[in-house]
């Protein structure tokens, strides 16, 4: 028969026939080659291998020049009290600079480790590096292209990436609550109750690096809700009985539940120690990260206290996140600014994921793929949509790092999207006839995103400018900073007497005071003496890793009076500059960015202290 000639009743199937025939047909490929233990595993081992490579690749981009770019306020916030507590093996959990993983495995760090920018966010780094291999728990959710695919959008997402390498908790509560929820599902599939464990932990984990780790479980349960009441509502709209449905529901959960044992008691036996221990070993793991310190190791001697302890690490954690956060007060403010400005970040940030986010969505929705909805990709689209919606109300601060949490969730959907774009490459590339507009299109898609991905990612590394602050928050100082701060530290290794003086001042047109506090001995310990300590931020961090001797002028103090036996660094806000060029003669001044907009710092450092340096560029610059 002639390419020309038709079969006889061929012209009656439409071309929405074709399509749906040829997704049947795949899918029985699919569902038959499954089925094949050496093919299958040779789809398992390629997957694999896949993913690992992802996940080597991921973890270079987080990890290369990791202390690039000079630490940001709040990265010099909570930097400055591990310093304190490495020295003092004193911390107690403190809601507003959130949980405590970061703190004691920096800790632990330091010890073994150089103190440096990059140790400090190696923890962030390592775990988000590690993230797409959390794609191969969902591997029986999705086709062996999606797996990949998700674990490629998780890797080289540039609003991952850059807040990979930040040392703060977003992306660790993100990376540990996707983990738990794929342990559970992986669970689920598998029917193995050992998954409960690694979800308990990874759960209890994310629960220790940030307070809005309670949202994840309530969208969870949110979006299964929803998918629960819309097959509910499916079977009725084909007429089916609720009363019959919900008997069959529940005879799959009794089957589900039995099937760990030769008798049912025996399997209900397993399946309640299991949860039984689940529920322990989250317990431990909060108890044992919100424990003060050194209080926990000085149980160990005296067991009577370990109930106090304990107490203080589970009960007393909850009543300090309640009374700082969940009351509300902090998140009073206007909703959609903030909602725009999370809108905004994605759309800098991860143009991509939201493009393939929406096809994924689009191609699930209208079984594009397989032949029907799949749950897993309807749940990461509920959970995307409550995340996006929800956070602007649950945050206290315009911050960037917030749309790493829709980030996550909208990538399942998104590797979908990926790979239809992908397979329709491959397909019209493979066709007899090459369909090359429709080969050219896909691979022009492809091409786009990854040019823009590359593209977004060389803008954002290591960036402290004011044109990326769609992504970077605002209380990050430029680069140039850092090398003076080095500086810094190398005079106060070799001074002996104050080595800083910071300019206490009332900025123009302002009430609150920069830069003074009263006394300095209060910053020994958590919260600091004011009345304007954080006003300094990130700069403690440096000055407390040399040792730094600091003080600092009262804003009503002749600076005259004030600077007239100066130590060899001084410190100033810009507005004050030309009042203490005045006054300092032999120092040499040096402008900065302390925020992307608005606020300038300025360092006067002493020119024969400064050239009496031996090796100034010996210190380290990470």
């Amino acid at each position: 028969m002639s390419q020309d000639e038709v079969p006889e009743g061929a012209e009656s199937i439409s071309t929405g026939e074709r399509s749906r025939l040829r997704i049947q047909l795949r899918t029985a490929i699919e569902s038959h080659v499954s089925t094949l233990p050496l093919l299958q595993t040779i789809r398992t081992q390629r997957t694999l291998i896949g993913v690992i490579t992802v996940t080597l690749f991921a973890l270079i981009l987080r990890l290369s020049a990791l202390g690039g770019r000079v630490f940001h306020w709040d990265e010099g916030r909570v930097g400055y009290w591990i310093l304190r507590y490495h020295e003092t093996g004193v911390h107690t959990y403190r809601p507003i600079v959130h949980g405590p993983f970061i703190p004691i495995i920096d800790r632990w760090l330091f010890e073994i480790a150089p103190i440096t920018d990059a140790t400090a966010r190696l923890p962030v780094a390592l775990i988000g590096g590690l993230l797409p291999l959390a794609a191969l728990l969902l591997r029986d959710r999705l086709r062996d292209i999606e797996v990949v695919s998700l674990a490629v959008l998780l890797a080289v997402n540039p609003l991952m990436i850059y807040y990979s390498r930040f040392m703060r908790n977003d992306v660790l509560v993100a990376a540990f609550a996707f983990i738990a929820l794929g342990a559970v599902i992986r669970g689920l599939d598998t029917g193995q109750l050992r998954y409960s464990f690694a979800a308990a932990a990874a759960l209890a984990l994310a629960f220790t690096t940030k307070e809005n780790a309670l949202l994840y479980p309530i969208c969870y349960i949110g979006a299964a809700a929803i998918i629960l009441d819309w097959r509910l509502m499916r079977a009725v709209a084909r007429e089916e009985s609720r009363i019959e449905i919900l008997r069959e529901w529940k005879k799959q959960i009794y089957t589900a539940l039995t099937g760990h044992g030769t008798t049912a008691r025996t399997s209900f036996a397993r399946v309640g120690c299991t949860l039984i221990g689940s529920v322990v070993l989250f317990v431990t793991v909060c108890a044992f990260f919100y424990a003060p310190r050194p209080d926990l190791w000085q149980a160990f001697g005296n067991p009577a206290r370990l109930p106090d302890i304990l107490t203080a690490g589970t009960i007393g954690a909850v009543e300090k996140f309640i009374d700082t956060w969940a009351t509300g007060g902090r998140q009073d403010h206007a909703y959609l600014p903030y909602l725009y400005d999370l809108v905004e970040t994605l759309i800098y940030g991860a143009p991509a994921l939201l493009s393939f986010g929406l096809l994924g969505i689009i191609a699930n929705r209208y079984a594009a793929i397989t032949d029907r909805r799949r749950s897993l990709i309807t749940f990461g689209t509920y959970w995307a949509i409550a995340s996006l919606l929800g956070y602007p109300l649950a945050t206290d601060i315009q911050a960037p790092w917030v749309a790493v949490h829709v980030a996550v969730p909208l990538a399942i959907p998104a590797a979908v999207g990926l790979s239809v774009v992908i397979e329709s490459a491959r397909d019209a590339i493979a066709k007899t006839n090459t369909d090359t507009v429709t080969a050219g299109l896909a691979v022009l898609v492809v091409l786009a995103a990854a040019g823009g991905v590359a593209g977004a990612n060389a803008t954002y590394f290591n960036s402290a400018s004011a044109d990326d602050k769609q992504i970077l928050q605002w209380a990050q100082p430029e680069n140039d900073i850092k090398s003076t701060m080095l500086t810094t530290g190398a005079i106060a290794a070799s001074n002996t007497g104050t080595d800083v003086l910071f300019i206490g001042t009332t900025p123009p047109s302002a009430s609150n005071t920069d830069f003074y506090v009263q006394n300095q001995s209060s910053v020994a310990t958590a919260p600091p003496g004011g009345p304007a300590w954080h006003s300094r931020l990130p700069l403690p961090w440096y000055l407390e890793r040399s040792n730094a001797t600091i003080t600092s002028t009262d804003p009503d103090t002749d600076l005259q009076t004030a600077l007239s036996d100066p130590p060899p660094v001084v410190i100033s806000k810009g507005h004050d500059e030309d009042a203490v060029s005045a006054i300092l003669e032999g120092y040499t001044a040096s402008e900065y960015k302390f925020r992307l907009w608005g606020e300038t710092v300025v360092i006067f450092i002493h020119d024969e202290t400064r050239s009496s340096l031996a090796e100034p560029s010996s210190v380290s610059s990470t």
